[in-house]
């Protein structure tokens, strides 16, 4: 049996040569077939597409004229067309025609004529919002080519989200962010979102049929601000129990998601079964194939929150099992899908490296699939041969992706950004994937990115010989950062040719600004070439001291290198504040531009804190008393005014955050659970005793003003106090008292219910100015003329951004 598999695979893999593009495949063509008949009515789509307007332009709903068209109008692809309208001479009839083969093209279509023809610009509130103000007024909109514009999708695919993301960033939104973000997942030309939300009261009502009890499921979901990894099986119970209160609510939640999505002719990714289940299934099935896992970042292997339980699938309950969850799933939200997730072996390996093994687990997690919907593909995130990479060698990669069909597997190679795998396994070994970017981790705060990277790779990737791609994804832990780097992501699924970084980095700072501005425009200049183009090929989580302090015994440390992760020097991102802040004049007043100060601001800081680190262990190994008090002091001061920076803006506040987490409860109970879940998650994470700090302490850190002032700021200062009390001959660094004391403080603060401002305060351009001129002075960099002279980076800098630019 096993041999005639391999035979028929060959042979469909053969036909794949053939036809190179894997959106040609049978089984994909039948996909789309089968996705497309689910979709709504063109009227439908239309009238989700017109609501989308209205929200953001309300004054040109009648200069737009949206239509769905079929996709032979746009040669068998997906596609938008823009044209000119008829125009009648009044401010009420339509100027621009925007044609699109679904809701989504249509709003895609919509999005590209603002950015090129109105210098429009469109981003999430918490970097900034939207800049429209550069769209002329009804009546007086730009016309287009007389002929058209057409513009075609390259590959099939824009796949959006991590299955961590609605962990870091959506937890606790209510329908009006969710609405407001496929809104911008429309725009930006999202059709296949990940849509995880309320799954664990689906999962209550299948566990029920199995005669589990609430009790057996409240040790097995975690707790909000922990689903994720619950869900991955990686943790029980930790942050939990949940509320059916909050079952109910994200139940309601995941259906108006559903319902919107659909409108707009998305095709949402559900999840599918993985064979994570409750302890107590074993009581129950006594003879079913369960096994205990391992421990997966516990402090001690505590089995109240570690060591879950995996439902071996070649076990005949696992296809019963799956089947129920894909037609519950469907019964409460209707037949809108075919594309499942599921990530069986995530940061979790097999119990065997035995390549037929590994083949069975993978025909039988699809089987459990398929007997729930017959159509179904298996869409899985390629994060394990990325991790795992040292127990998933081509025999192993093979046998689990060649144990489906071919076409009903899709895999994403996540971080294929920075590690694609697609180049090492000859395109996955001919099954189709999505080239993703992965971009951040934990959600953290750090303006970092490798432009050049993503407008080119994908292109790479899609034309390079026997292509099995199929898509493009962002599948980033945590949003709402870095812009530009999502913007230009999100368009490459509509850019056949690598795009060139220098004009389009000019265009971006002149839409994102509302026009050009000399000055900005040579900051984002200097941003692409350093801070944006990192080709360390590191993993970019945030590890600057503010927000990662090190746990280490100062006695024992070796000072070898600055900590953080510095791809770049500090310098050039003095300079390129310096010209930002020189363009104040004429900018202040725009939410983008106060956003992109405050941020390059806080990196700026952020790196000079790093050095100041390195001074002040250096102080304390040599026994320099009065360095160690001046530089502790200069470092503690810095990190202050940071968060009084922070404070002026909106968009880096703690107070947001927790204020959204008791927002979504209607009960004291329910609230006291969301803050504390709120709160753990960005500190200390995981669990810890008295002595040992969760191993995954400032995972998830942030820049937030507040975060940084009660518990950043705090923690610095204990390690500080203790190193200058043992700066005695003869008395080592207290490391154990040290961290008894930073736990102490973590477990208090997480505890802690006081209330922090959703409401800036202060001016943050002041702000940015004088604190340039106070820290400046830590750098070699004198003035901008000194520096430009000196600087290598200087000959990258063209003559003529220093007149006004044509953009």
């Amino acid at each position: 049996m096993a041999n005639f598999r391999a035979r028929a695979f060959t042979i469909l893999w053969l036909l794949f040569l053939i036809f190179p593009n894997s959106d040609s495949h049978p089984n994909l063509d039948s996909l789309h077939l089968s996705l497309h008949a689910l979709r709504p009515s063109p009227a439908t789509q239309i009238s989700a597409a017109e609501g989308v307007l209205s929200r953001i332009l309300p004054n040109h709903t009648s200069s737009f004229d949206l239509r769905i068209i079929s996709q032979e109008e746009c040669d068998g692809k997906a596609c938008f067309i823009i044209s000119n309208a008829e125009v009648k001479g009044d401010t009420t009839s339509h100027e621009i025609q925007v044609s699109g083969s679904s809701g989504v093209e249509i709003l895609s279509g919509l999005h590209w004529y603002l950015k090129y023809w109105c210098g429009g610009h469109i981003s999430w509130r918490k970097t900034g919002g939207m800049q429209l103000g550069s769209v002329p007024k009804p009546g007086e909109l730009p016309r287009v080519d007389p002929s058209g514009v057409k513009v075609h999708r390259v590959v099939p695919w824009s796949y959006y989200q991590n299955v961590v993301t609605v962990s870091y960033s959506s937890v606790w939104w209510d329908w009006k962010r969710w609405k407001e973000e496929i809104d911008w997942m429309a725009l930006q030309g999202i059709n296949l979102p990940l849509a995880f939300t309320g799954q664990e009261a689906i999962w209550q009502k299948v566990f029920k049929r199995f005669n589990l009890t609430d009790a057996d499921l409240g040790e097995f979901f975690g707790g909000p601000a922990f689903l994720a990894w619950a869900r991955m099986g990686n943790l029980h119970g930790w942050g939990g129990p949940l509320t059916q209160e909050w079952l109910d609510s994200q139940l309601d939640l995941q259906r108006e998601i559903l319902s919107y999505m659909h409108q707009l002719g998305m095709t949402p990714v559900l999840p599918a079964f993985s064979g994570n289940v409750p302890s107590s299934l074993k009581r129950i099935f006594p003879s079913a194939n369960i096994s205990q896992l391992g421990n997966w970042n516990t402090v001690s292997g505590d089995e109240r929150w570690c060591c879950t339980y995996l439902l071996d699938p070649n076990d005949e309950l696992f296809v019963e099992i799956g089947k129920m969850f894909i037609e519950q799933q469907i019964e409460e939200f209707g037949d809108i899908t075919h594309i499942y997730n599921c990530d069986t072996f995530n940061e979790n390996e097999p119990p065997t490296s035995d390549p037929s093994y590994i083949a069975s687990l993978g025909t039988a997690v699809y089987k459990a699939m398929q007997a729930g919907d017959h159509q179904a593909v298996w869409l899985m995130q390629g994060w394990l041969f990325s991790s795992d990479s040292s127990f998933w060698q081509p025999p192993q990669m093979q046998a689990l992706l060649h144990a489906v069909p071919l076409g009903k597997l899709i895999i994403l190679d996540l971080f294929a950004d920075v590690k694609p795998i697609w180049k090492n396994s000859n395109n996955f070994y001919g099954v189709p994937f999505i080239w993703c970017m992965l971009h951040n981790f934990g959600g953290n705060i750090e303006m970092y990115g490798i432009l050049d990277t993503i407008a080119s790779e994908p292109v790479e990737a899609r034309i390079t010989p026997n292509s099995s791609m199929v898509g493009m994804g962002m599948c980033m832990e945590g949003i709402e950062q870095n812009p530009v780097v999502y913007e230009l992501m999100a368009e490459m699924a509509f850019q056949s040719e690598k795009i060139a970084v220098e004009e389009w980095i000019k265009m971006y700072s002149s839409r994102r600004y509302g026009g050009p501005n000399v000055r900005a425009i040579r900051a984002w200049q200097r941003l692409h070439k350093t801070i944006y183009n990192c080709q360390d090929k590191i993993a970019n989580h945030n590890t600057d001291i503010i927000v990662k302090f090190p746990d280490l015994n100062a006695s024992e440390i070796v000072i070898t290198s600055v900590p953080g992760h510095q791809w770049y020097s500090n310098e050039d991102a003095i300079v390129a504040l310096d010209d930002l802040l020189q363009a104040s004049k004429s900018l202040e007043n725009l939410p983008t531009y106060r956003y992109d100060v405050a941020d390059l601001t806080r990196q700026v800081l952020a790196k000079i804190s790093n050095h100041l680190y390195n001074k002040i262990l250096s102080a304390y190994q040599n026994a320099d008393d009065k360095t160690l008090k001046k530089e502790s002091s200069v470092l503690l001061e810095l990190v202050a005014d940071l968060d009084n920076l922070l404070a002026s803006n909106e968009c880096f506040l703690l107070g947001t955050w927790l204020e959204s987490a008791k927002a979504l409860a209607v009960s004291d109970e329910l609230r006291a659970k969301n803050e504390w879940n709120a709160r753990t998650q960005i500190t200390m994470w995981f669990d810890n005793t008295e002595k040992l700090p969760s191993q995954l302490h400032d995972y998830a850190n942030k820049y937030w003003s507040g975060l940084i002032r009660d518990y950043y700021l705090p923690r610095m200062a204990l390690y500080f106090d203790l190193l200058e009390d043992s700066l005695t001959p003869n008395v080592s660094f207290p490391f154990v008292e040290w961290r008894k004391r930073w736990i102490s403080l973590t477990n208090t603060w997480q505890t802690s219910t006081n209330q922090y401002s959703t409401t800036a305060i202060g001016d943050t351009i002041w702000i940015a100015n004088s604190l340039l001129q106070k820290y400046r002075k830590m750098s070699d960099v004198k003035t901008q003329s000194d520096y430009i002279q000196n600087s290598s980076f200087a000959a990258s800098i063209p003559e003529e951004t220093t007149k006004e630019p044509s953009v």
